[in-house]
């Protein structure tokens, strides 16, 4: 016999079914009006109700598992630390003596000027500073001249923790070298480059030919190596130039180490220079 929706009142004597009530609910013992429509049990309303907490299942379902999905960690996994150590470190090296002198030259001079003049106080020491400062200042700017500034050095994370372990003591005091101000040279590495490139012998370059360092950097091999690059500009040579004197640098910056040569971008070329060291 087919159901149909009645207005009359009926008594409800059992519990709603367990699907309408809340999981915070379910051990406590609930109250229900005494008279509901009996509209409210017909069976398109279980039909609709059903499907719908079926289906906000079903969704909670979809979002738990994108939630675990995205959660999961990548495939791709980092080799190696690749970050560049900041150069923070104080040295004596690092700084300019031809700016020192010739910043306290100028600075005496003036000075004494002025006290003499009694412009500045301190008249009795004009005589002084004015004798001290005079040949502070040309020194000064003696070194200036003749000043060579440091290169650049980049250093990877990797490679100074390979540093005092596996780089020759070759390498660490071409690190060295070359990131200080020297005096008196006309490049970095000047006597190097004189001995491999034979300057104005047979078979060697023009010394205006002459390679010139730009700038170091420190890092690891694939094999896991430490490795120094020495970066060149070089605007009248090409890398056949390099390659063979390839030999040369194995045996001017040996024993214990492998030179490698490459074309860098425009007029630049590297010279590797890996330590054999196992780490």
């Amino acid at each position: 016999m087919p159901l149909r929706a009645v207005t009359s009142t009926a008594a409800i004597s059992s519990a709603p079914p367990s699907y309408l009530l809340s999981p915070t609910h379910h051990h406590r013992h609930l109250h229900f009006p005494a008279t509901v429509t009996s509209t409210q049990f017909s069976p398109a309303l279980l039909s609709t109700e059903t499907l719908h907490l079926s289906t906000s299942k079903r969704r909670r379902f979809v979002f738990a598992a994108e939630a675990v999905d995205s959660s999961s960690p990548p495939s791709a996994t980092v080799v190696g630390d690749k970050s560049i150590v900041p150069d923070d470190q104080f040295s004596l090296a690092q700084i300019s003596f031809g700016v020192v002198g010739l910043g306290s030259g100028v600075t005496l001079l003036a000075y004494g000027f002025g006290a003499y003049f009694n412009i500045l106080p301190g008249s009795e020491w004009s005589a002084l500073m004015l004798t001290y400062g005079f040949p502070v200042a040309v020194i000064g700017m003696a070194l200036k001249y003749a000043e060579l500034k440091p290169v650049p050095c980049v250093t990877y994370s990797d490679a100074q923790k390979l540093r005092e372990k596996c780089a020759t003591e070759i390498l660490k005091q071409v690190k060295t070298d070359v990131t200080r101000y020297r005096y008196g040279d006309e490049q970095h590495l000047d006597e190097a480059l004189k001995r491999i490139f034979q300057y104005g012998q047979g078979g060697g370059i023009s010394r205006r030919s002459a390679p010139v360092l730009q700038m170091i950097r420190e890092e690891v091999t694939e094999d896991g190596k430490y490795c120094l690059v020495l970066v060149f500009e070089a605007k009248t040579l090409q890398l056949s130039d390099f390659e063979q004197r390839q030999a040369k640098f194995t045996s001017f910056f040996g024993p214990g180490i492998t030179a490698e040569v490459g074309k860098g971008v425009n007029d630049l070329y590297e010279v590797r220079l890996i330590s054999n060291t196992p780490a």
